[in-house]
């Protein structure tokens, strides 16, 4: 899937991404960061991942810039 960064929370290394047909914005953590360092980052950001059932709902992981 492929959806854009809407929230990061430097501070504690997460994030949401918003994605067309998820109706929640998705979580993603900087430990399900691939080839890309979580400082990179920046709200607008194109991001491609899979989506899985987190404890909280469903989150994003191996995430990748589109």
């Amino acid at each position: 899937m492929t959806g854009t960064i809407k929230t990061l929370v430097s501070d504690r290394g997460f994030g949401f991404i918003s994605s067309e047909g998820e109706a929640k914005d998705l979580f993603f953590h900087s430990k399900d960061l691939v080839g890309v360092m979580f400082d990179q980052l920046k709200v607008g950001d194109v991001l491609n991942f899979e989506v899985t059932d987190g404890p909280k709902g469903p989150a994003a992981t191996n995430v990748t810039r589109a």
